[in-house]
Formats: structure tokens, sequence, C-alpha cells
């Protein structure tokens, strides 16, 4: 079907599902959070799709949720990100990691907040040279979600997972890959063709055989997967309540430093 927001497109056993709202470096707004569900759901449901990749269209994977374009209110009046994470963000995260079938994340760009959760959802990813990965959540007075708290440490530990969601600093594609939260970095001139050849490697491989291994890796290590996301989003929304999420969100629309108060 034609979306707004993404495109899918089918080579042999692949589908590629692109992110497409290259001018707001693919930020998540309500139809993309639609859009995607629905492609990711219909290609764990496709058996002609053998293996999926997710890639961004344009200089970024995923510069996260789109402040600008805002949350529906709760009856309070303050952003219920609790009801995005549960409805839009979350089925997208489990049906990544439940589909029997690999998915690989390229990695074209910044992968930032709930951008970086949906990389890491995947089971492999490859990244660009140039790209960058960033919990901005920090920066805006907000915690890790999109199972972030949950990927990045099984990925890289404890401490170093604290120093990526307490700090909100930019780690490298090469520096994430030395500490294991992705698989491989592609020079950017050679990025797209190691792109292809990992997919077609995994759309031509025994795919029960990637199943199973998925259920397995689950089981050890995701098997708290539901009760986390829930533990983020009760969590998010105490946090949207703050006066430093209403400070972070406006200092990132005037585009000057956040001054928190702790409140």
């Amino acid at each position: 079907m034609d979306y707004e927001t993404v495109q899918v497109r089918r080579r042999g056993g692949e589908l590629r599902i692109t992110l497409n709202r290259p001018e707001t470096m693919n930020a998540w707004n309500a139809q993309f959070g639609v859009d995607l569900r629905h492609a990711v759901e219909a290609a764990a449901a496709d058996d002609e799709a053998r293996a999926i990749v997710i890639t961004g269209a344009g200089r970024g994977f995923s510069s996260g949720a789109d402040l600008r374009a805002g949350f529906e209110p709760t009856e309070s009046g303050v952003p219920n990100l609790h009801k995005v994470l549960t409805e839009r963000y979350h089925p997208i995260i489990t049906a990544i990691r439940r589909m029997p079938k690999p998915v690989v994340a390229a990695v074209n760009g910044p992968a930032v907040g709930i951008g970086l959760s949906l990389a890491l959802a995947a089971d492999l990813v490859i990244a660009r040279e140039s790209a960058y990965f960033l919990l901005a959540f920090v920066n805006i007075g907000l915690v890790p979600d999109g199972g972030s708290s949950l990927f990045v440490p099984e990925r890289v530990g404890f401490t170093r997972a604290s120093e990526m969601a307490l700090l909100g600093e930019r780690v490298t594609a090469r520096q994430a890959l030395e500490w294991g939260l992705i698989n491989r970095v592609a020079a950017d001139d050679e990025y797209d063709a190691e792109v292809d050849a990992l997919a077609q490697r995994l759309a031509a491989g025994p795919t029960r055989s990637y199943a199973g291994t998925k259920r397995q890796l689950n089981a050890w290590l995701y098997a708290r997967m539901d009760e986390q996301l829930d533990l983020e989003a009760e969590i998010q929304q105490e946090s949207a309540e703050t006066g430093d999420f209403a400070e972070g969100v406006t200092a990132f629309v005037e585009k000057r430093p956040p001054t928190f108060g702790g409140r």
C-alpha cells in the first residue's frame, strides 16, 4: 500500500522499509508512527519477505520524535507520552524483535532518541562511518524509551549505558562498533554495497534457522521486554509532567541551551 511517511520496496526476498521524512531527518510524528507500524507488521506477516532492512531517506536515519509537531494532551493538558508509546511506538519495537526473520538496521546517518531505539531493536546494525548514535532524551528532560533502556545495556553494559543515558552525548559509528552497540561500520562510499550484500545474504539464508535463533536470544535477553516497555512508558509520562521537560522542549524549539531547574 501507499504510505505518506515511509517507502516499502521489495527486491527478491529482501523487503526494505525506508523512513521517508527527510526534511525532518525522519523525525516521528503521528502519521509516521501509524505508517511505520503498519509497514513493520505487514513485513512480519509477509512469507515472501525473508529479510527486512530498515533505513532512512536523506541525510539521517531518524532524529527521534518530532517535537515541533507536538503531542496529544492528557485531560490535564500535559503531553500524553504514555499513549504515544504504548499505542504507536511499542508495537513497532516488539514486532521487529518478534518477527520470524532477520531485521537489519542500515543506519545511513544520525540515529537519535526513538530513532536509536528503532535501530537497536533490529538483529544486526550496520552504519555509515559518518553516522552517529545519541540517547538524546536527557537533553530535553526525558528518559530513554522505545526499548532503549533495555537494548543499550544489553549491548554495551551498565557503565556505557549510564554514560549514554545520563550525559546525552554523541557516540560515533566507530566508537559504537568498539563498544559493541552495533555490528558493522562501512566507509561512506562502500556503505550501500555492503548493506545490499548483507541483505541479499540474509534473504537467501535459512529463514527458519534465523527465526529460531531470534526466539532463543529473545528468551534469554529480552524475556522482560514487555514489562520494561511498560515501565518506560510510566516513567516517561512522569517526566512529561515536569517543568524540566517543558523547558527542554521550549529550548529545543528556540534553538538555545535549556536551563533546567530540577523540577
